[in-house]
C-alpha cells in the first residue's frame, strides 16, 4: 500500500485522508506500532482514520464529511459495505496483485508463484461488495522469473501498482476507462497462507516443490 500512497502523493490529486488498520503490537517486544501507511501519511500531514469497524456509523459519517471524489483501496484486508462504496462520486477502486479474475483473495502474489504461473500483473478494479469481483478498469501484465520468489515479486508489483494506479485515476477523471465485467467462470481463489503449507512433501515433483518454496519465501 505504501508505494500506491506515495504515487498518489507525487501525483496531481489531493489525498484528503488515509484509512488504515489500528496500531498493533509487533515483534518480540510486543511494541505498539503504526501501519506503514500511517507513518507516510503523518509525514505529509494527512489526517489518518483507524476505525475498528468500517461497518459502524461513526466511520461512515467521517467519510461522508470528507466528501471524497474517489476511494482507493490497497491491501486493506476488509470488505467494504455497499454504503461506503457509494459515498464518493467516482466510487471505489482497488489495486489488486493479480490478473483478475484469477487469484481473488488475500494472497494473490504468493499463490501465482506457488502454482507455477509464468506471468501475473496488476489489476485496477471498480469495487463492489464481493471479494475482488468488481469490473476491471485497467490491467498490466508482467512475467514471473523462473527463480523469482514471492517476496521479490511482491516488491515489483507494489511499485507497478502505484504507477498503474496514477494512470487509472487520470483516465478515470477523463472518462476514458470502460469497466469490463469479469468472467466469473475463469475465477480462482488465493486464500490466506498457513504455516502448515511450509511442510514439504518429498513425494511431490521437484518443480512443484521449487514453486512452493519460492511462493512461501
Amino acid at each position: 500500500a505504501v508505494p500506491s500512497l506515495q504515487a498518489l502523493l507525487d501525483g496531481p490529486e489531493q489525498v484528503v485522508a488515509v484509512v488504515c488498520q489500528p496500531d498493533r503490537q509487533r515483534g518480540r517486544g510486543k511494541v505498539l506500532s503504526p501501519p506503514p501507511v500511517k507513518v507516510l501519511a503523518e509525514q505529509h500531514n494527512i489526517p489518518v482514520l483507524q476505525p475498528l469497524s468500517v461497518r459502524k456509523e461513526p466511520f461512515a459519517e467521517q467519510l461522508s464529511e470528507l466528501a471524497p471524489d474517489l476511494l482507493v483501496v490497497v491491501a486493506y484486508g476488509k470488505i467494504l459495505p455497499g454504503a461506503l462504496l457509494q459515498v464518493p462520486r467516482l466510487g471505489a477502486i482497488n489495486v489488486h496483485g493479480s490478473l483478475l479474475p484469477k487469484y481473488r483473495g488475500a494472497a494473490p502474489i504468493q499463490w501465482a508463484v506457488i502454482d507455477g504461473e509464468t506471468e501475473t500483473g496488476i489489476t485496477i478494479m471498480q469495487m463492489d461488495e464481493g471479494m475482488d469481483t468488481g469490473d476491471i478498469l485497467l490491467s498490466v501484465k508482467v512475467p514471473i522469473g523462473p527463480q523469482e520468489t514471492a517476496g521479490e515479486l511482491f516488491e515489483r508489483l507494489a511499485q507497478l501498482g502505484g504507477a498503474t494506479l496514477n494512470s487509472a485515476v487520470a483516465q478515470l477523471k477523463q472518462g476514458l476507462l470502460t469497466p469490463q465485467p469479469q468472467d466469473h467462470a475463469l475465477a480462482s481463489n488465493a486464500p490466506m497462507l498457513t504455516k502448515e503449507m511450509g511442510h514439504l512433501d518429498w513425494n511431490l515433483p521437484a518443480a512443484r516443490l521449487h514453486a512452493l518454496i519460492r511462493g512461501l519465501d
